[in-house]
């Protein structure tokens, strides 16, 4: 077996109950301290161990692949072949192509995948089941939340930012509570960033990692996409709006902006509180981006 972060011992007995013959483990974790995902293959057969963060990213994840498989074709998304509660560890089929952060793809092939992209997220978002009654209040509940969040952000971090920045994100603790009842709200994959999209020029665009999925508001799945890719390529948020089939209106365009500004800020506090130059880079150039250059 060849293992980096290697498989926990009670994984690996239950990996190999499910998959006899077992006889390699890769790791193939996101290097965060909360991603614990193994390829485990048989000879030819492989498949992808997971072990859930928590109790809420396990249930999420079995409901969101119970979602995919009734919504979504088998070249689009993985399947589960199995999962235990106990231990909240699922076990899923391997899904074709490349992950698409970082792929190195032309111009006109990049329009197309973020085409694919939107087109697979609108077919995703039409098979929404009507929300619940105690939905909408935890929907106004996180706004808020993010409000203040922002708000509190704002406290420490006011000195790095120029009066643009601070006006910016003080609109997002006084406007977006105020603009959730008017937004759509839909059954969301709820990390639908490009490290989860997967691409093939044979199978076309496919989608992983449903550990976020839930009610909530539609352009929630666009905000790391507004923050961190459409602003210095237009094109792409074009070509993915025409896959999705619909332009947003202008009180979805506000709230993405506010809501990728909260995404901004909140990058900033936390990289000057861990002292993560990364972190505080990438904030900067989020509020940036939300002030001066976002149409």
């Amino acid at each position: 077996m060849s293992q980096n972060n290697p498989i926990p011992p009670d994984l690996l007995r239950w990996a190999t109950d499910q998959l006899p013959g077992l006889d390699q483990v890769t790791d193939v974790s996101w290097p965060r301290a909360d991603s614990r995902v193994w390829r485990v293959t048989a000879g030819a057969e492989v498949t992808f161990v997971k072990l859930s963060p928590s109790t809420g990213d396990y249930e999420r994840e079995i409901r969101g692949y119970a979602y995919a498989a009734r919504v979504l074709a088998p070249h689009e998304a993985p399947r589960l072949l199995a999962a235990d509660p106990g231990l909240q560890t699922i076990m899923t089929s391997p899904q074709p192509g490349r992950v698409v952060r970082d792929l190195p793809l032309q111009p006109e092939e990049e329009r197309h995948v973020h085409e694919l992209a939107g087109r697979l997220l609108r077919r995703w978002h039409d098979h929404s089941d009507p929300t619940s009654g105690q939905d909408p209040e935890s929907i106004r509940s996180s706004m808020a939340d993010q409000a203040e969040e922002a708000a509190s952000c704002l406290d420490s971090t006011a000195a790095h930012l120029d009066n643009k920045q601070r006006a910016m994100v003080q609109s997002v603790s006084r406007e977006l509570p105020q603009l959730t009842e008017d937004l759509p709200t839909v059954y969301r994959h709820g990390d639908y960033s490009t490290r989860n999209w997967l691409w093939s020029p044979q199978h076309g665009h496919g989608v992983i990692d449903f550990a976020m999925s839930g009610n909530g508001i539609a352009i929630e799945e666009f905000v790391w996409l507004c923050a961190a890719v459409w602003t210095p390529r237009p094109d792409l948020k074009a070509a993915y709006l025409a896959g999705y089939g619909r332009t947003l209106s202008d009180t979805e365009e506000r709230a993405l902006r506010l809501l990728a500004t909260r995404l901004g800020v909140s990058y900033l506090n936390t990289g000057l509180t861990e002292q993560n130059p990364v972190l505080i880079q990438r904030g900067h150039l989020v509020l940036t981006r939300m002030t001066h250059e976002y149409q």
